[in-house]
């Protein structure tokens, strides 16, 4: 059945779009102002983006530690905010009964803000922090030299982020303009609100004719339209001007087009000669009839640049070639895919930039066509257009009545009328040649991988650890035929996976570089000797022959359940029961190596099964003071960050920060003089606590994950009990629970770019 949709225009000229979708489980609030860092005034780099880090401070009717922030984050919901070059987003996901208190307080934050200067002050380091972090990332300095490839004067090749020099809050200009832009933009005309939930469309009306309605009425504001972009020589980047409306959706047809690596296509061509490492195209900006674009292509070395560049004309030229029905109607078919696999805040997020997930209309089409026609190309090679993929199939395979194997447990957390199914699978994989094996195994997944990112199912092979793990989720039927194709590959991998890949892995800031290693610390591995052979499938053949393997299914009726157990007969390896989850006796302090040049620390506190309850409530109840002490306060960094986290079947609490100035024993002893300050429990956060555990209001993938963790752990475990568990909790428990992370035999793991501090660490 459809999503029903409403489109209104407020009294205050504000539009409102609306969506009723009755299978989703959490609401969602998406604002578009239309302004954005190229409506700041010149003088003042980085106004836009300063103002809205503003809103988020608290205002007198909601301060910080009620505001939209902390509302959501006790709520297990998402918030975040974007500011762009002609528009500024907020968005945040909640359970639908938050719908409310979060929409109120969003527009009262942003049609109300307080600009005392004292915080001006505070969060002007914050800026300044981001900025030296962003001003030292390879991948956002990338995208800056790319910018600059426009002509000269036009806005897109000017510094817009912000910083210590050019927010200058003492000087009455500075001043007179923040006010000035807030109130010229942030009124009625100038904003989209999009709701999306289960709720009816009537209620969601409601709701937002009553919030709205704060926002100051006026009309839409012209935005200054730009020079030129010129023609740019940069190499795969690609500029047009004067296109018609709906280039922007015209474009992911493109990209969708473009980025298809099943065979007859250009990638697949690449991937064919062995000179493909990696793709990935995305807009780089779109107003006014102008569109810049970029093709990120990483060639192998032996690979003819000229050549691969000559291919893509050529499909280039065969896609100008192509009807556009037909065209229109694969990618009609994949929206609705995308669709249905969306969360709420997907949906609402694209409502709010009028770009719904569906396939181009008739003004879309002509976009399309005036695109294509500003497009280098020519013939060259041999094309086709592909059959539709199977993973857009709503049927379920065809299968002969199986026995699920042993080794696989069923969980019940996720009932089958979700539409949504998860499937994992680990290996016990014991092999001196497994992280060896495993790089070809990744290259081998990598092309199913790319079809299931466009049909929007979520394939991942990870290694931890002597584990090896497969997760696949989204809709049965494409979970069922992924798994299926999947588990051929990780038996027999193509020829050309054997062939050693040249590509460096993608440079993370180092708090993510630390998470990324978070599974193997708490694993306690250590890197294994790698023992210098040719790799041959024989090797694998063996290593699947002395592997274990066990899993869990989630989301899946009866009739899918029969479709894999007939997929699980050619799982590789031997079926077995969970291992127990790592365990260690006292703290220890790892070093990473990981780049970057600022301080990051992670700090796990990993806590006994029957201490989850406990353990989830505290963390909930540390959030806000963390984030009150170390960001605002202390301004140590913009990325601070407390939660429970369960890692490789371990549950615990989950402090994470990077400094560009406080080194990591400062950032520990921070931490440590927080968590001795306590707690106070209140009933609201605990029934706040125990609603995020109601299957209904959980999101799909997070009940998957929580059934799965539980199973790692090696613990039953249902969502009624640890919601019973959450509200039994009391405050002598939590003090108890605390007493004993800050006792000295704490088992404490912390996992940082720098060496321990002193002796006393493992």
């Amino acid at each position: 059945m459809p999503d029903a949709t409403r489109h209104l225009t407020l009294a205050n000229g504000l539009q409102l779009t609306l969506r009723h979708a009755p299978r989703l489980k959490r609401s969602a609030a998406a604002l578009r102002v239309h302004a954005g860092s190229h409506d700041a005034p010149g003088k003042w780099p980085g106004l836009a983006h300063f103002l809205e880090h503003l809103f988020f401070l608290g205002t007198p009717r909601f301060p910080l530690d009620d505001g939209l922030m902390r509302y959501v984050q006790a709520l297990g919901g998402l918030v975040n905010a974007s500011t762009r070059e002609r528009t500024t987003d907020f968005f945040f996901e909640v359970p639908p009964s938050a719908l409310a208190g979060g929409l109120e307080r969003l527009c009262q934050m942003l049609a109300e803000p307080d600009l005392a200067i004292e915080r001006q002050r505070r969060e002007r380091e914050v800026i300044h922090a981001e900025f030296i972090a962003w001003s030292r990332n390879p991948q956002a300095q990338q995208q800056f030299a790319l910018l600059q490839a426009v002509a000269p004067g036009h806005p897109l090749g000017a510094f817009h982020a912000g910083n210590r020099h050019t927010l200058a809050l003492q000087d009455a200009a500075f001043q007179q303009a923040l006010g000035g832009f807030h109130q010229r933009f942030y009124q009625g005309g100038q904003i989209v609100l999009s709701l999306c939930g289960p709720q009816p469309l009537d209620v969601l009306e409601q709701l937002g004719r009553q919030h709205a309605a704060l926002f100051a009425t006026g009309e839409h504001v012209p935005q200054v339209v730009p020079p030129p972009l010129s023609t740019t020589t940069a190499p795969l980047v690609f500029t047009h001007e004067h296109l018609p409306t709906g280039a922007d959706q015209a474009l992911e047809l493109l990209i969708a087009c473009l980025s298809d690596s099943r065979p007859g296509t250009w990638l697949c061509e690449l991937r064919q000669r062995g000179w493909l490492q990696s793709f990935k195209a995305e807009m780089l900006y779109a107003f006014a009839g102008q569109l810049l674009w970029h093709i990120d292509l990483k060639l192998s070395a032996d690979a003819c640049p000229d050549e691969a560049n000559a291919l893509l004309q050529g499909w280039f030229s065969f896609i100008r070639q192509a009807a556009p029905e037909q065209l229109n109607s694969a990618f009609g078919l994949l929206q609705h895919s995308r669709e249905r696999s969306a969360s709420a805040l997907e949906l609402a997020r694209r409502d709010s930039t009028g770009q719904p997930f569906a396939k181009l209309d008739a003004q879309g089409l002509r976009a399309l066509l005036a695109l294509l026609e500003g497009l280098p190309g020519r013939e060259h090679g041999q094309w086709q257009l592909p059959v539709v993929d199977p993973l857009l199939m709503a049927d379920l395979p065809n299968a002969s009545p199986q026995p699920l194997p042993a080794a696989l447990n069923v969980s019940n957390q996720l009932p089958g009328a979700r539409q949504y199914a998860a499937l994992y699978l680990r290996w016990h994989v014991p092999s001196p040649l497994r992280q060896r094996l495993y790089a070809v195994l990744e290259r081998a997944l990598h092309p199913l991988q790319e079809r299931c990112e466009r049909v929007a199912v979520q394939l991942q092979f990870s290694s931890a650890g002597e584990y090896w793990q497969l997760r696949c989720a989204g809709l049965p039927a494409a979970v069922l035929r992924t798994v299926e194709q999947a588990l051929a590959l990780l038996l027999k991998p193509p020829a050309a996976s054997w062939l050693a890949s040249s590509l460096q892995p993608a440079v993370l800031i180092p708090i993510r570089a630390l998470l990324k290693q978070l599974p193997d610390a708490v694993l306690g591995a250590t890197p294994a000797p790698d023992p210098a052979c040719t790799l041959q499938q024989t090797q694998l053949d063996g290593l699947w022959q002395h592997s274990s393997w066990h899993g869990l299914a989630a989301g899946f009726d009866g009739a899918a359940l029969n479709a894999l157990a007939s997929a699980l007969q050619h799982c590789p390896g031997q079926g077995a029961a969970p291992a127990l989850p790592p365990a260690w006796a006292k703290r220890r302090w790892q070093h990473a190596d990981v780049p970057g040049s600022e301080h990051a620390l992670l700090l796990f506190c990993p806590l006994p099964a029957a201490k989850e309850a406990a353990g989830r409530l505290l963390a909930q109840l540390l959030q806000g003071p963390v984030y009150q002490r170390l960001r605002v306060e202390l301004q140590l960094g913009y990325a601070v960050f407390s939660t429970f986290r369960q890692v490789e079947g371990v549950g615990g609490l989950l402090f994470g920060v990077q400094s560009p100035h406080a080194s990591q024993a400062h950032i520990f002893d921070h931490l440590l003089t927080l968590l001795r300050q306590g707690v106070t429990l209140t009933p609201a956060a605990r029934q706040a606590l125990a609603g995020q555990f109601d299957e209904p209001a959980m999101a799909n993938a997070e009940v998957a994950e929580w059934a799965w963790q539980t199973h790692l752990a090696t613990q039953p475990g249902e969502l009624d009990e640890l919601r019973g568990s959450i509200l039994n909790t009391r405050q002598a428990d939590l003090d108890q629970l605390l007493s004993h992370l800050l006792d000295q035999g704490a088992t404490w793991l912390c996992l940082a770019n720098a060496a321990a501090p002193d002796a006393s660490w493992q």
